[in-house]
Order: structure tokens, then C-alpha cells, then sequence
């Protein structure tokens, strides 16, 4: 379930305008900004910015960029992005970043539908004229460039269909290579990367009733390898995305200094799909609302967009 709560019988024509004004004289009235945006879906944002460049000759990404500055500007910034565009984006940071967050690249494989990620790959090549794999690969080596170029190249069948004598003998294959420590088989590899979900999912049930334990559980075994980190990761973001986020949200947040990257990308990213449910799994987990969390570990208007998507500006 969504958590922004959106005014239905919006003007784009009037947005533009205020937002126009916001952004018009000395300073930035930051507040109208936050009132607009954060309450305007995926299409009405769409067509606001249409609408703003058509009023104005100006491309109102690129005006919010210049005016608003920070965490707020960044999470404003990818906000009024269309959705795969915005990931491209995200992407593309994750590469650029000292220490590279390969969980971008995971939860675009483990989210999005096959077309979806498609529509993320070529708003890539539109933006930086180079292919998603070919940036993955540049920045990777070895076994961890297998699995990720892996995992954003595949085109997943979405169907229902599941296959149960494969789900047991593949969990077979899974378990010996784990028992001869060949994590970086290359059947593992090939059944994270190319099994539809739901056939995944069966396969992985089976290995847990077998052995009475995840499949994750035992790559703990290597757990200061890059590789089986990523692996592991990958498969607790299909097994339960709703837990997975949950948890980069909580380390986020517990981290030495809050990491704002990764509370915005999660936040941005899941406030018109599931983001409601994802905070009811925070407070289960953490016994406090996430949005008391985020009221006591950010400020300013940063603090304030991010509420808005929450549903908590009130």
C-alpha cells in the first residue's frame, strides 16, 4: 500500500505556477514545494513538469536542483523523476560511490517486472550513453560481475507456473555446492539469475524443509566475501522485499550518522507501492514508528519531504 496521500482534482497548470512562485524572488519557499510535490502521484508530477516547461521554457527538474540544496534537494530531486528514470539514476550513483551499493542493482532485478527493468536499462542508455551491464561490468570483477550483470540482463518469466520436481532437484544442486563450499557455482548462478520468482521461491522453500535451514543461513559460513554477501542479499530481497527494506531502513538508521541515501532511495522509492506495509513491518520489528525515527534522526526540510511521503505531515 501506498503512503502519499494525493490531491485528485489537481491543476497542473496552477502546480506549475506555485511552484513557479516558489522558486521566484530571494530564497526559496521550501514549504510550498514540499505541499505540491509530495502530494502528487507518479503521472500528476509528470504533468506538472510538462506543463511548467511549456508556461516557462524551463525544465523544472533542473530548477528545483538549482534552488533547493542537501539531502532535501536529492530527495526532491529523484522524487520528481519518472520512476525509471529515477532508478537509472540511483543506479548510476550506486556505481559512482566509493564504496559501491550493490543492494541498487539487487532490488531493481527483484522488484521491478521484466518490463519495468527494461524501461530502467534504456532510460540508462538515454542518460549516460552507455549500457547498465556494460557500467556494472566496468566496475566489477570476477564472480560479484557475474552475478550482478547477471541479474539486471535476464528477462524473468512473470507467469505463476511452478515447477515442483525442479524446485527439488535444483535445491539439490543448491545444497552440494554449498557442502563443498562452490558458492560461486555456476548453477547457483544460474538458478538465482534466471528462475522466474515464484519457481525461486519453491526452490528455496524446498532447501529450507530439507535441511531446516535457509539457504541464506548457510552462506553466513562465507559471510566477509563480497560475493556471497551480494548473493546472500539477493536472495533475501526476492524471498521478502518487505523485510528486506525494512531492514535498510533500520540499518540506515542505526548506522554511525544516519545514511541518508539509503533512507531516501527506500523511502522514494516504495512510497506509491508498499511503503505503508514496510513501515507497519518497522514498528513490529523495532517496537516505534518509523516516522517518530525519522522526526528525531533528520531535520530541516528534509525531515519534513520525507514525512509528507510517509503520509505524516499533519
Amino acid at each position: 500500500m501506498a503512503t502519499i496521500v494525493t490531491v485528485e482534482d489537481a491543476y497542473r497548470g496552477v502546480d506549475a505556477e506555485l511552484l513557479k512562485k516558489a522558486c521566484h524572488g530571494w530564497g526559496t519557499d521550501e514549504k510550498a514545494v514540499i505541499a505540491i510535490l509530495a502530494h502528487r502521484n507518479a503521472t500528476q508530477r509528470k504533468l506538472i513538469r510538462e506543463a511548467y516547461q511549456d508556461m516557462y521554457d524551463e525544465d523544472l527538474v533542473k530548477r528545483l536542483e538549482h534552488e533547493l540544496s542537501g539531502d532535501f534537494e536529492r530527495a526532491v530531486y529523484r522524487w520528481n523523476l519518472d520512476p525509471a528514470d529515477r532508478n537509472a539514476v540511483l543506479a548510476n550513483v550506486a556505481l559512482r560511490k566509493d564504496h559501491r551499493d550493490h543492494r541498487v542493482f539487487i532490488e531493481l532485478s527483484s522488484t521491478l517486472s521484466p518490463e519495468e527493468l527494461f524501461d530502467v536499462k534504456r532510460a540508462y542508455q538515454c542518460r549516460y550513453k552507455r549500457s547498465l551491464e556494460e557500467d556494472i561490468a566496468s566496475h566489477t570483477s570476477d564472480d560479484l560481475r557475474k552475478l550482478l550483470v547477471g541479474l539486471v540482463s535476464i528477462h524473468r518469466y512473470q507467469g505463476d507456473e511452478v515447477n515442483l520436481k525442479l524446485a527439488k532437484s535444483e535445491s539439490i544442486i543448491l545444497r552440494n555446492a554449498i557442502e563443498e563450499k562452490t558458492f560461486n557455482h555456476e548453477e547457483i548462478l544460474r538458478i538465482i539469475t534466471t528462475r522466474s520468482k515464484p519457481q525461486l521461491m519453491a526452490t528455496l522453500n524446498h532447501y529450507k524443509d530439507e535441511h531446516g535451514c535457509s539457504m541464506t543461513k548457510h552462506l553466513k559460513d562465507d559471510r566477509d566475501n563480497g560475493y556471497t554477501k551480494t548473493l546472500r542479499t539477493t536472495i533475501r530481497c526476492m524471498s521478502d522485499p518487505i523485510k528486506y527494506f525494512e531492514k535498510v531502513i533500520r540499518n540506515a538508521i542505526n548506522s554511525s550518522g544516519t545514511n541518508e541515501d539509503a533512507l531516501t532511495r527506500v523511502i522514494v522509492t516504495r512510497a506509491e507501492k508498499d511503503l505503508e506495509i514496510i513501515m507497519e513491518q518497522y514498528h513490529k520489528r523495532n517496537s516505534v514508528p518509523l516516522d517518530q525515527v525519522i522526526t528525531k534522526e533528520t531535520s530541516g526540510h528534509y525531515k519534513r519531504f520525507l514525512l509528507a511521503l510517509l503520509g505524516k505531515d499533519d
